[in-house]
């Protein structure tokens, strides 16, 4: 007796003929399926976004707004939910009416976003900022736990801090748009999500191993664009061995990135090694179609005006960064943009 894949290859012509045809019904189904669910979450969200204009225009009335006051939302509630069913609790109506005052024309609503996203998003202040993670949302295909952390972690205004007001304002509309080095590299790395007590003593071996561990958060907190290469990578020069912490391969910008853990402030010797490690991969590691590799120091501290005069005359490309064990203070950030794009 013939198996199933004889008898499919012999119903149906060629073996090669049938597997085209699955494929092709296969995509078409993913396509629809794909267009429906967007579909659906449009309508999603035009329907919250309705509520929440029609919640906002009765409480423009006046006189109305005197007679249901604070009682509104609760009233509405239960009415909404004996007619309607599920779906109309106070909470979610208080949502749907900041959504409509964030978003007043529902062209500015991006539809590659879920109402998930939303809710997380409306409830920050800043224009500017809330545009940008609507951006980097769309652009980086976030779910709604990696979204939730970049505002936790205060991505926004941790970049915007290093631009002038036309980067911000750029930062907002683009998000970020990777050209250059300076373009991935951040001035401060927050690493929360090891879990590491911010007055522990760390070894820069458990710091490292604990990266790897967590790959997929610090490849989140990295940004767009960098693949895993290796930990503890040993570069050989004149018979003497020496190991580069991590070494990632940025595909955009097709550039090796090493990184160099320090546990403690950032010495002018740290950066005489790494570049040491960027002459290395430059002119022995690199391919004919490789950019220049950028190294970056990753310290607990360091003096700027020490790293100003060590890296006096030194390539460009080598950064030294600081991190941080714990999430920043938000406000504060925020508060510093603001001040900055004023000035």
């Amino acid at each position: 007796m013939p198996d199933k894949e004889e008898l499919v290859s012999n119903n149906n012509g060629s073996n090669t003929d049938y597997k085209a045809l699955l494929k092709n019904i296969g995509q078409v189904v993913e396509a629809r399926r794909s267009k429906a669910i967007q579909a659906v979450n449009t309508e999603l969200l035009q329907m919250n976004w309705s509520i929440g204009q029609y919640v906002v225009e009765f409480e423009q009335k006046g006189q109305e707004k005197a007679i249901y006051g604070k009682s509104l939302m609760v009233n509405l509630s239960k009415d909404l939910t004996a007619l309607l069913g599920k779906g109309f609790s106070k909470s979610n109506l208080f949502k749907m009416r900041e959504f409509y005052i964030r978003f007043p024309k529902f062209q500015t609503v991006s539809g590659k976003l879920s109402w998930s996203h939303y809710l997380e998003i409306i409830s920050i202040e800043d224009e500017l900022e809330r545009q940008f993670y609507m951006v980097e949302t769309a652009k980086n295909h976030w779910g709604v736990r990696e979204l939730r952390r970049q505002i936790d972690s205060a991505l926004f205004p941790r970049l915007a801090l290093s631009k002038d007001k036309e980067g911000v304002l750029q930062l907002a509309k683009k998000g970020v748009v990777e050209t250059a080095p300076q373009d991935i590299v951040k001035n401060n790395y927050v690493l929360e999500f090891l879990g590491i007590p911010e007055k522990e003593r760390v070894k820069e071996h458990d710091l490292e191993t604990a990266l790897v561990k967590h790959l997929e958060e610090f490849l989140l907190e990295l940004g767009k664009g960098f693949a895993f290469i290796g930990r503890q990578v040993r570069l050989t020069i004149k018979n003497t061995d020496y190991y580069a912490d991590l070494v990632f391969y940025h595909v955009i910008l097709k550039r090796y990135v090493i990184i160099d853990l320090k546990v403690g402030e950032v010495k002018h010797s740290d950066i005489g090694q790494m570049n040491l490690y960027l002459g290395y991969y430059a002119l022995d590691k690199n391919n004919e179609d490789d950019n220049p590799p950028i190294g970056i120091i990753l310290g607990a501290d360091k003096d700027d005006t020490m790293v100003e005069y060590a890296t006096y005359g030194m390539d460009t490309d080598l950064f030294v960064s600081k991190y941080q064990l714990y999430l920043p203070d938000i406000a504060q950030l925020r508060k510093l943009v603001q001040s900055e794009f004023e000035e």
